[in-house]
């Protein structure tokens, strides 16, 4: 089997695939990160990882070292890679990286509200969703749901699919890295299953003092995000879940 793996995408989302990558894993003790060999506009090559089944033991490692990884900080809410220059992707989808010093408004104005308008243009949000979300933003801008915690090193698009198990332990690939809010990570992984979420969530809680006081309660909150971005790019029910979760915020 060849030992790399070369995957084509959007022009210039390679390149800031890479630069995330190796942002990851300029941090000692950190998360594992798959190396990056080139990258190009259009291309990047991976070192190909070898699948293995999850332990318990790897992932409570995993929940150590991405505390330590977020830990590692950005400059701001929303601030690209260290090297990086301009927006990037998530997924399929353009996403902002614009700096900012308040969580609220970024994540209301650069993660929330530019999906859930894309959602409702594209059919996958209704117009009371729609407005259910505004209003929710408007909330979340204002700062209700703002804590002390300097801004996260974070992966960003940390979905169960971009936790890879082998025989080493857990290999994250595939970010949409930036600085943001070290729940948005958690929240990504309770959203859609990862394996062993418990053992990660216990060992990542002992890693750190920076997660906020009943801080599941505010997985919801961190999920908003991501089920519009899946609205957008997918429809079906992740426009009412999105909704839904932002009801409850209101």
């Amino acid at each position: 089997m060849p030992d790399r793996f070369t995957k084509r995408t959007a022009p210039g989302a390679a390149l800031y695939e890479a630069s995330g990558l190796r942002w990851l894993a300029a941090v000692p003790g950190g998360a594992p990160v798959v190396e990056v060999v080139s990258a190009s506009e259009r291309e990047i090559v991976l070192e190909r990882l070898v699948p293995a089944a999850p332990t318990r033991e790897a992932a409570a490692e995993l929940g150590r070292r991405l505390a330590v990884t977020h830990d590692a900080g950005a400059p701001a809410f929303g601030a690209p890679p260290k090297g990086w220059d301009g927006d990037g992707w998530i997924g399929t989808e353009p996403m902002s990286l614009h700096p900012s010093d308040s969580w609220g408004r970024f994540y209301a104005e650069q993660r929330c509200l530019p999906y859930a308008r894309r959602a409702h243009a594209r059919g996958g949000l209704d117009r009371e969703g729609l407005s259910v979300v505004d209003k929710a933003c408007t909330r979340i801008a204002d700062g209700v749901y703002d804590d002390e915690a300097p801004p996260a090193r974070i992966h960003g698009d940390l979905w169960s699919g971009n936790v890879f198990a082998t025989a080493r332990g857990f290999v994250l690939i595939d970010p949409a890295a930036h600085g943001g809010h070290r729940l948005a990570d958690l929240a990504m992984l309770a959203l859609f299953g990862a394996p062993y979420l418990d053992v990660i969530q216990e060992a990542y809680e002992t890693a750190t003092r920076w997660l906020p006081t009943g801080w599941g309660a505010l997985l919801g909150l961190h999920q908003l995000h991501p089920l519009l971005v899946h609205a957008a790019i997918f429809g079906g029910g992740y426009g009412d879940r999105a909704a839904s979760v932002a009801r409850r915020l209101l």
